[in-house]
């Protein structure tokens, strides 16, 4: 594993809406309709990745906020 840690951004979306993308990427992770959505997924892309750095960023494309992710836990403790 590389020392360059995880990141995701939350922006703006190009036709609408909000999307979760990896910085310098072209293409979303996912796509959704509210910013409050595609908060909830970048915090889940990165816990399920093992954590990172979610940029979420405002309307006119300068960031707001940035929070670190911890690991993700699977909730399912059972075998198999």
């Amino acid at each position: 594993m590389g020392s360059e840690p995880k990141r995701r951004d939350v922006a703006p979306g190009k036709k609408g809406g909000w999307d979760v993308r990896t910085p310098g990427s072209s293409r979303a992770s996912s796509h959704h309709d509210t910013q409050r959505d595609a908060i909830e997924a970048g915090r889940r892309i990165l816990g399920n990745q093992g954590g990172g750095e979610l940029r979420i960023k405002g309307r006119d494309g300068r960031v707001r906020e940035q929070d670190t992710i911890p690991p993700g836990n699977d909730p399912r403790r059972s075998k198999g």
